[in-house]
């Protein structure tokens, strides 16, 4: 193995396999920390985390034990992923995990760089912008898990690490990677260990990935892994296995209250059965994982939905009467149930909306790696689990266009 990637999340880490395999590598997403040695023609392996949201100290010890893992395979680079909207907190994980990270590898800088730019995602003069918005300005300012109320990444990231933020503006990046790597350099001895890089462009995100020396932690999106098989030495490969599908019932589950994911729903439930989730209906009873399930299972053959997805108002209530994450968990809890329910009945494809969703139904699911097909939209592969289960599509909130699902359903069964 000659990468090993850790990623806070499901979708993010198949985001990055995605990214990765398109480029030439063989890769395989892990789900959670193998309990045995990856196969010998695996060049990039991907240890999914459910971490995102969590505490710190549990992070860092999550991202620790994935670590040593991929160090008992060999791995000569390092790469950890987090979203392209650096969701988290002034109080989170992700500087505590770079900390940990960097510290266990004895490596003396790091770089961050969340940028996206296939799905409006820019880094830009230290801004993380969203389209032409800027971070703290998008839907994204109301994530209920997750509110970015501060644009500058240098200043956010500086509120969770204890080392100096510096930083490569996007004249820099702009001049290719050994401008990137001198500038690195001159970061380095002016103090700033951890240095946030410019990208506006995935012709910027393949110089940084070509730029980073071998003494460098890559951190951010799943845009620098644009260039990171090149500098390994991989070109593309003619040999990557084809993707069959399945066909036969379907089912999506959406636990995203994202603005795209909102999108999305209104708009599938225009032509499919659609059952709307309420964890305060789910705290009383009214709603358990046997009746969704049943209702999604009478109703399989139109691929129907069932989404807790809801705009930051009705959210806002529901986070008010049980509390934040006493409504995650109900609705987390539920979902993973009613997967476990639908693919005890046979049900060939499903999707799943929301990190955090995604997390939970693979967990429940049981499954211990995943593989990487086709791309349905930017950061978004089907996904297998060697036949065991249905075909997975497993999307980050904001990821895709308004026919999302129908799209997936249609790739998951072999289509394009």
């Amino acid at each position: 193995m000659l990468l090993g990637c850790i990623g806070d999340d499901f979708t993010g880490s198949s985001d990055l396999g995605l990214t990765l395999a398109n480029r030439g590598m063989r890769v395989t997403q892990y789900c959670g920390i193998p309990s045995a040695p990856a196969e010998g023609d695996v060049d990039a392996g991907v240890v999914a985390l459910k971490t995102r949201t969590c505490p710190a100290d549990r992070a860092v010890e999550d991202s620790l034990a994935a670590l040593n893992w991929l160090r008992d395979q060999g791995c000569r680079r390092y790469f950890f992923k987090y979203c392209s909207t650096f969701d988290s907190t002034p109080q989170g994980n992700i500087g505590p995990v770079i900390d940990a990270l960097m510290s266990a590898l004895n490596l003396p800088r790091a770089i961050v760089c969340p940028a996206f730019p296939a799905n409006g995602r820019s880094l830009y003069m230290g801004h993380l912008f969203v389209g032409d918005r800027l971070l703290s300005e998008s839907s994204m300012r109301d994530h209920p898990l997750t509110p970015m109320r501060d644009s500058d990444i240098r200043r956010w990231l500086s509120q969770q690490t204890r080392q100096s933020v510096g930083h490569i503006a996007h004249p820099v990046v702009a001049a290719g990677r050994d401008a990137i790597r001198a500038a690195l350099d001159t970061a380095v001895a002016d103090g700033s260990s951890i240095v946030v890089v410019d990208a506006v462009s995935d012709a910027d995100l393949h110089q940084i990935g070509l730029a980073c020396p071998e003494d460098t932690l890559i951190t951010g999106g799943s845009g620098i892994g644009l260039g990171l098989p090149e500098s390994l030495g991989i070109t593309a490969r003619t040999d990557r296995v084809s993707w069959t599908g399945r066909s036969g019932p379907a089912a999506i589950l959406s636990g995203s209250c994202s603005s795209m994911t909102r999108m999305q729903v209104a708009r599938y439930a225009l032509s499919h059965p659609s059952l709307a989730i309420d964890p305060v209906q789910i705290l009383a009873g009214a709603q358990t994982a046997d009746g969704v399930a049943d209702w999604l299972i009478q109703r399989s053959d139109d691929a129907p939905i069932a989404y807790s997805t809801a705009d930051p108002k009705s959210v806002a209530a529901a986070q008010a009467s049980l509390g934040r994450e006493a409504s995650a968990n109900l609705i987390e809890t539920l979902f993973a149930d009613v997967a476990v329910r639908l693919r005890d009945a046979g049900i060939a494809r499903l999707v799943v909306a929301g990190g955090e969703t995604s997390g939970a139904v693979v967990t429940a699911l049981g499954l211990s790696q995943l593989e990487i097909g086709p791309e349905i939209a930017p950061g978004v592969p089907a996904m297998s689990a060697g036949g065991h289960g249905p075909a997975l599509a497993l999307k980050s909130g904001n990821f895709g266009d308004a026919d999302f699902f129908e799209t997936a359903l249609t790739v998951l069964e072999g289509g394009s």
